[in-house]
């Protein structure tokens, strides 16, 4: 399905990994970033070999949810369609758009937007959501988001992806309409935690999976479950598996690993082991994020650039 989308190629193979970065690229721990460098540092991951830069679909800042719980206080598409502009060849993905609260036809219109303007730059993970406030103020309804969930997910990608689709659900109606600017193209579309959906049918539904940072030992479990449903839905070409992981690169390039928030504290050489370990187990796509760094944002991708990067460059675009 994708053998010739330039940012999946270069993200995406069988028993192999990847690494990207997550917006912002900035050491602020549990306080409110400043987004400041954001264009320069991600031109510079850019020019390293990272191949993608993460977002998060965040609309109120809420002191109660318990971590930074801005984001990247810039609407993830609005800023993530800056940051395409200012790079050229880095992808955006969303980590994740919240479906449930956003039209399915107004982000249909949004995404082939970025699409046509920018091609093959977008990975659009999405989710349930999980940030009460967000419902709240926009009146929607929390408990039933795993409904929503499927709902408009069936919604956006027949108006993406059909001409002329007969819709009629809660979101409203299409009929004798389609959707401009018309696609050619499937943008790689990754289910991100479950949704509040069953293993089944995350193993029938997305072209990938992302799920939450654990460790090695813990995450093979999750990856041997998701295939192993996907086989039982009789889903047999490769989907990639994605995680986040938070990080503090320590000085010492020899330092062993010490958990942290959703994540670790480790040296450089001994994070080249640690990549190789979740390579080995499946993961296809790792990011890191530099919000607990006790080092500069620069100086961490710098370092990784040139120490950790060539171990896990991009593929090469087969032609």
């Amino acid at each position: 399905m994708f053998e010739h989308h330039q940012t999946y190629q270069r993200t995406f193979k069988e028993g192999d990994l990847t690494l990207g970065l997550h917006i912002p690229l900035e050491n602020y721990g549990m306080e409110t970033p400043t987004m400041a460098r954001q264009i320069e540092l991600a031109q510079a991951a850019e020019t390293y070999g990272f191949t993608t830069l993460w977002l998060r679909d965040v609309i109120l800042e809420d002191p109660n949810f318990g971590d930074p719980a801005v984001g990247q206080i810039y609407d993830s598409l609005i800023y993530g369609t800056h940051l395409l502009s200012q790079t050229k060849q880095i992808a955006l993905g969303t980590s994740a758009l919240v479906l449930p609260l956003r039209h399915p036809l107004r982000l249909a219109k949004e995404v082939a937007t970025i699409e046509a303007l920018f091609p093959e730059r977008l990975i659009m993970g999405v989710s349930s959501g999980d940030r009460r406030a967000d419902f709240k103020g926009l009146g929607v309804d929390h408990p039933s988001r795993g409904v929503q969930f499927r709902e408009a997910l069936s919604y956006l990608e027949k108006a993406l992806y059909e001409s002329f689709p007969s819709i009629n659900s809660r979101y409203g109606d299409i009929e004798q309409a389609t959707l401009v600017p018309n696609l050619n193209r499937r943008i790689p579309t990754m289910i991100t935690g479950f949704a509040q959906q069953d293993m089944d049918w995350i193993g029938m539904n997305g072209d990938g999976w992302m799920y939450y940072p654990q460790a090695p030992g813990r995450q093979v479990d999750a990856i041997h479950a998701w295939r192993e449903s996907a086989a039982r839905q009789n889903q047999s070409a490769f989907r990639p598996f994605s995680m986040p992981m938070h990080l503090d690169l320590a000085e010492n390039p020899d330092e062993h690993a010490t958990p942290i928030r959703l994540g670790f504290h480790i040296g450089r050489n001994k994070l080249i082991e640690l990549l190789n370990l979740y390579k080995s187990i499946g993961v296809n796509h790792l990011f890191f994020a530099l919000f607990d760094s006790l080092r500069p944002a620069d100086e961490v991708i710098h370092e990784l650039g040139e120490y950790v990067l060539p171990h896990f460059p991009p593929h090469e675009i087969r032609v």
